[in-house]
């Protein structure tokens, strides 16, 4: 088995699992004659959520109050919260913590709150929004961002039938097929089991396949 690419820098571009939405969710409650309107979108950086949050304040131009908060980044450092004239800390934080425990990330969360006359209290609002992006998360569709290896694999065609029964076994992402001198695949692997099933493919061609070791890219593994 001959490799290409360096192994440590390619290990120092390992990403990390996390978890973010599908794409988008909206849910409506009343408390206290209150309307409280959640809008929840997936947003990779942080002008995709200064984006949104203003395209949420635009529409919803007459409501009292438009809360918000995001969190960005494998490594959920990037964060912000805004409590939009609520008083300090009933809004924006509550609806961050939620985000924070359920550890979600590439999230912004705007609460858009049309007052019904009645005050909630410090508590009440506190409960209000956290409740607000409890019920979008509860409605929306969670994936799982899973780092894979992207590998191409270059082999003779006397091992196409084993290698491509070997890939459908193990259900390898097949992204590339390209038939010439030789045959190459480009495959994502999951890395926890790269190195077994790299192996695998070792032995079923005598230590002829090339591989070539293409980074790390992330693939959306929606959760149960």
């Amino acid at each position: 088995m001959r490799r290409k690419g360096n192994a440590e820098s390619m290990e120092n571009q390992m990403l990390e699992r996390y978890k973010t939405l599908k794409n988008t969710a909206t849910v409506e409650y009343i408390i206290n004659k209150s309307r409280f309107i959640v809008n929840a979108k997936r947003t990779e950086n942080e002008q995709a959520a200064a984006a949104f949050i203003i395209s949420i304040k635009k529409k919803y131009w007459d409501a009292t109050h438009n809360c918000s908060a995001y969190i960005i980044g494998s490594k959920a450092d990037q964060k912000k919260a805004d409590d939009d004239g609520e008083p300090s800390g009933t809004a924006g934080h509550p609806m961050l913590d939620v985000l924070e425990k359920k550890k979600i990330s590439d999230l912004t969360v705007v609460v858009s709150r049309y007052f019904g006359g009645i005050k909630l209290g410090a508590g009440g609002l506190i409960r209000a929004y956290g409740h607000g992006v409890s019920s979008v998360l509860a409605a929306a569709i969670i994936v799982e961002r899973t780092p894979f290896e992207k590998v191409e694999l270059e082999f003779a065609y006397t091992f196409m039938g084993r290698l491509e029964n070997c890939l459908h076994k193990t259900d390898i992402c097949v992204l590339q097929k390209d038939y010439a001198d030789a045959v190459k695949f480009t495959v994502l692997i999951g890395i926890e089991e790269s190195k077994q099933i790299l192996d695998t493919i070792n032995d079923l061609t005598a230590g002829s396949c090339i591989i070539n070791n293409l980074g790390y890219v992330y693939y959306d593994v929606q959760l149960s």
